[in-house]
């Protein structure tokens, strides 16, 4: 039980870190969208997102189903 309670908290601060990349990817965007002249940090940015994202996605679905098996 100790070990879920730790994979919940570290889910939920990929969850937190997900939303400030959702944020910093909408700026992003709006640069990219405006033409700046050089985009590398904002493909950089968007990329960097991109993996926080798919890391969290991943991370509840192991623990929601570990949470599942527990219960049941």
């Amino acid at each position: 039980m100790f070990q879920i309670k730790n994979q919940i908290r570290a889910t939920m601060a990929l969850g937190i870190l997900s939303i400030f990349a959702g944020i910093l990817g909408h700026l992003a965007l709006t640069d990219i969208y405006h033409s700046e002249r050089d985009l590398t940090l904002e493909w950089s940015v968007l990329q960097a997102g991109a993996f926080i994202i798919f890391a969290f996605v991943v991370s509840s679905l192991l623990v929601l189903r570990k949470a599942l098996k527990a219960m049941l």
